[in-house]
């Protein structure tokens, strides 16, 4: 067989050590764990932090594990297997009070072609302060309801859901990430994790989260349309939604 260019994505939520302030651990985080997974065979490396700038979006979390991830690593192996991990484990661990691993299967559903990162940084180059994609992240850890089977709950998901995800809301980024499987002992059993990024004033303008803003009538069809899907596959006592701030490394390599 010739060369291969297959790689295998990971998410990594990570946990604050007991004491630390969620920004002060995202600040920490962002200053060397993304050179510490690239160095330790991770490429395309991004990073969602709870910081002080989307701190007006606490009312839109919901939170099944206690306490909550503060942070999530995203990035790209040429394989997840675990004789081929250690590194990468060891830089996580290193930078977590404890962390969880997922490999998944990304589908792009809406690239960030509206807002994406300044490309004027040269490979290997770490801009200072690193560069936080314009708006915000939902950060969103889904678990599939008990009583449908995975198939089921995945045939809504992407034949209903995804449309109704893209034509009622103001997102500019969509990411959907189904979990293969966990890569770490005791990890969480979610079903998937997905990404949207929103404009700002979607963090406490409910308004502008539905894109329909000064509409009523519309932002109660969108609002209706989106909870309707939601209850029809989502258990809503097994969710993480974090509202993040984005920041990507795939200039480091």
């Amino acid at each position: 067989m010739g060369e291969s260019n297959a790689m295998e994505k990971v998410i990594a939520a990570l946990w604050a050590p007991p004491g630390e302030s969620r920004e002060e651990y995202g600040a920490r985080l962002l200053e060397t764990l993304p050179q510490a997974l690239v160095s330790a065979g991770a490429s395309r490396v991004r990073l969602n932090i709870r910081d002080a700038t989307v701190a007006p979006g606490e009312a839109l979390v919901q939170q099944w594990q206690a306490p909550q991830q503060a942070a999530i690593a995203q990035f790209w192996m040429p394989s997840a297997n675990a004789r081929f991990r250690g590194e990468v484990d060891a830089a996580l661990a290193a930078h977590s009070a404890w962390f969880a691993a997922w490999l998944v299967c990304e589908s792009e559903i809406i690239p960030n072609t509206a807002h994406p990162c300044s490309a004027n940084v040269s490979p290997g180059k770490h801009p200072t302060p690193p560069e936080r994609t314009w708006g915000w992240s939902q950060a969103s850890f889904i678990s599939f309801r008990p009583d449908l089977t995975r198939e089921a709950a995945i045939a809504h998901w992407h034949s209903h859901h995804t449309r109704v995800a893209i034509e009622t809301q103001a997102n500019f980024e969509y990411v959907q990430n189904l979990i293969v499987r966990p890569l770490t002992e005791g990890a969480p059993a979610y079903s998937a994790f997905v990404e949207e990024c929103f404009p700002i004033k979607a963090l406490n303008e409910p308004e502008a989260f539905f894109d329909a803003v000064g509409n009523p009538a519309k932002f109660k069809t969108n609002l209706d349309a989106m909870m309707d899907s939601c209850h029809a596959f989502l258990d809503f006592t097994r969710n993480d939604i974090i509202p993040s701030s984005q920041f990507d490394f795939a200039h480091l390599g």
